[in-house]
């Protein structure tokens, strides 16, 4: 059997930039005109649309799997590395659906700009939606979901954190973590912005019995980094995101020495090769599919023996689907991170909703990563 096609279509979707401050993606408030505008935290970029990067691979008798890239800004450019680098390289290669072949695939489509100083990024982006795809056509080959591709007893349930909170205040941000704790989930990741304060009074403020993680944005002062991670450690918390730049290597290391909360890192990086050198030091990893797919995050996992959680942005049906079978495969992945928002927006184009009931994601049976678009989805993208 031999690839036919391959398409990339950039999506834009209007959003509430309000409601969704707080949460994965648009975790701070906004300054500026115009779709792309600047946090008023620290020196980057959102979107004020809903916006990824989704993949359609399909093979000579017509079996199609879809992928995603993550592609929060700008996903003309990871369509149009799909389009003009991975298509031109793949079509025509034979496909048996077995992890072997997708990984030489893999290889290959990184080999197109290997010399050209492109191992990372977009670049990296556009490959995982790919890689995404072939995957969820292994899977449909094999009648089996793509979990049970890769481990022999995949877990049917994954648990889940709440990732953000919405609300004016720490008081209402507190409150709308508890309604989640109600239901059965027992730790919330809260996003530092401007006021560490608040953060810190949120957290004393959630119902007994809920922990808490923080992710920091990249942001953390500096010269004020451990204090506030001290501040941490008094509080048991799960874990700190993203403390720092995500550059700086040496600060990351002597960070992770001077407290006791694990260090959580990986959404920044796309490959093994850029995580080599922070695994010592990594307490909870955290690679993203959208931006390392499957084949790349199964290579992650390989050289990490520690706790792994899967990050999960803005994301439609397949990169979603992608992380509940890599973590349902994955032995020291106990934890998937959901967003209400994005779960929401996603469950919006399909016709077979992705599952949470109370505290726990059900992964999907059916083959492939379960993704079938609905009529709302053909309407828009087709």
């Amino acid at each position: 059997m031999r690839i036919k096609s391959i398409q990339a279509i950039p999506v834009r979707l209007p959003r509430d930039i309000a409601s969704s401050r707080g949460t994965a993606g648009s975790p701070t408030s906004l300054r500026g005109d115009g779709a792309y505008r600047w946090s008023t935290a620290y020196p980057v970029l959102y979107s004020e649309h809903f916006e990824t990067a989704l993949v359609r691979v399909e093979l000579e008798d017509g079996l199609v799997g879809w992928g995603e890239a993550q592609a929060p800004l700008a996903p003309e450019v990871a369509c149009g590395i799909v389009t003009h680098l991975l298509r031109p390289a793949l079509e025509r290669e034979e496909f048996d659906g077995t992890p072997d072949r997708i990984s030489a695939l893999w290889d290959r489509m990184y080999s197109t700009m290997r010399v050209r100083g492109q191992g990372g990024g977009f670049m990296l982006d556009a490959m995982s939606g790919v890689d995404l795809a072939l995957w969820d056509l292994a899977g449909k080959l094999a009648g089996k979901p793509v979990c049970a591709l890769l481990a022999a007893a995949p877990k049917p349930r994954i648990p889940v954190y709440l990732s953000g909170t919405s609300g004016q205040g720490p008081a209402e941000r507190a409150a709308f973590a508890a309604r989640y704790a109600d239901e059965g989930i027992p730790l919330v990741k809260l996003y530092y912005e401007s006021e560490w304060d608040d953060l810190l009074a949120i957290a004393d403020r959630l119902p007994a019995g809920m922990r808490f993680a923080v992710d920091a944005l990249w942001h953390l002062p500096p010269d004020r980094a451990v204090a506030m991670g001290r501040e941490l450690d008094a509080r048991h918390a799960r874990w700190l995101e993203c403390p720092l730049y995500p550059e700086e290597i040496e600060a990351h290391a002597a960070l992770a020495a001077a407290i006791r909360t694990p260090l959580a890192l990986g959404e920044s990086y796309r490959s093994l090769r850029e995580l080599q050198p922070f695994l010592p030091f990594t307490g909870v990893l955290q690679p993203d599919l959208g931006r390392c797919g499957i084949t790349g995050s199964r290579r992650i996992a390989a050289a990490f023996p520690g706790e792994i959680v899967p990050h999960l942005s803005i994301a439609m049906g397949p990169q979603i689907a992608a992380a509940l079978h890599f973590a349902a495969a994955t032995p020291n992945c106990p934890l998937c991170e959901f967003n209400p928002h994005v779960f929401d927006s996603a469950n919006g184009f399909l016709q077979s909703p992705l599952t949470r009931k109370g505290g726990e994601y059900h992964v999907s049976q059916a083959p492939g990563l379960g993704i079938e678009w609905n009529a709302r989805f053909d309407e828009n993208f087709a």
